[in-house]
């Protein structure tokens, strides 16, 4: 194969990193929606969920109308119907003992029609379906952290009209409002994927070439005020020669640093130019390989 990073049947250890300017990345519904921070460095925050959420938005838009794209957990679908319909494309019965093998059955069906099992993993023994038990994604990402404290700022905003008409008729004329912003902060997360698992789930090239699409294009799918302007920075791709690997992960994306142009600059960042991203790939462990998507 002349792309190894689309390789479903070896190991991938993946680096993104990605920046937002007068934005919120992810807010805390817990603090006002306030950006998620760590409480003793300052660094920014983005969820494991909050990324996949981006992911699995626009792996459906990138694929068009490919059935073998359906996406599991969707807004305004519940999930016991979709599970339950397993068992009616399988041949099975609904609350009844099953077999090991059917149960492998109905899974495999379910993978087949969701990228995002297949890729994720989902929890299935929920409702009448509890014999299926749970998929175990090949695909897992971490936390994403800023490279340095970021700053979040509570704006107060305006608007020229109320909610009530009583608010109205008291002779009130605006109503007073807030949003949370982070200037600017360069996040950094990494992703792993497991060919193990993926051969499991039916994992494809296309599935990884639709995942670093993503990965490129989900900031402009997902667009709104509220998230200022988010971008894609760099996606670097480790490719194992096999199932197995050749080396630990951490061994790998610490190859990947990034340092401030000017370390000595008492000055927060405030762009991404602020910031040098440089790759060690001499001395690589034998057989892999990297492709850097974005860079």
């Amino acid at each position: 194969m002349t792309t190894p990073h689309l390789d479903p049947a070896v190991r991938h250890d993946m680096v993104f990193l990605f920046d937002v300017t007068d934005g919120n990345p992810n807010g805390d519904p817990d603090a006002g929606n306030r950006p998620r921070t760590d409480d003793e460095s300052g660094q920014g925050l983005v969820t494991d969920v909050a990324l996949k959420r981006k992911i699995r938005d626009t792996l459906a838009l990138a694929a068009g109308d490919d059935p073998r794209y359906g996406i599991f957990v969707q807004s305004g679908h519940a999930l016991n119907p979709r599970l339950e319909a397993s068992y009616e494309a399988t041949g099975l019965k609904l609350g009844g003992k099953i077999t090991a093998e059917q149960a492998t059955e109905a899974r495999a069906w379910l993978c087949d029609r969701y990228a995002d099992i297949r890729l994720f993993g989902a929890v299935l023994s929920v409702g009448k379906t509890g014999a299926l038990g749970q998929i175990r994604g090949p695909l897992q990402l971490s936390m994403a952290r800023s490279i340095d404290p970021v700053f979040p700022t509570d704006h107060a905003i305006t608007r020229v009209t109320q909610t009530k008409q009583e608010d109205i008729d008291k002779g009130e004329t605006t109503e007073m409002g807030g949003k949370w912003t982070v200037p600017y902060g360069l996040y950094r997360a990494e992703l792993y994927y497991s060919a193990n698992r993926g051969k499991q789930t039916g994992v494809d090239a296309k599935d990884l070439d639709l995942l670093y699409r993503s990965l490129e294009m989900m900031f402009d799918h997902d667009r709104s005020a509220t998230r200022g302007r988010l971008t894609p920075r760099g996606l670097y791709v480790f490719s194992h020669p096999n199932a197995f690997g050749a080396a630990p992960a951490h061994r790998l994306t610490e190859r990947v640093a990034v340092d401030r142009t000017r370390p000595d600059s008492e000055l927060p960042a405030r762009s991404f130019t602020d910031y040098v991203v440089s790759v060690d790939d001499d001395g690589l462990p034998s057989g892999v390989t990297l492709t850097k998507m974005i860079s």
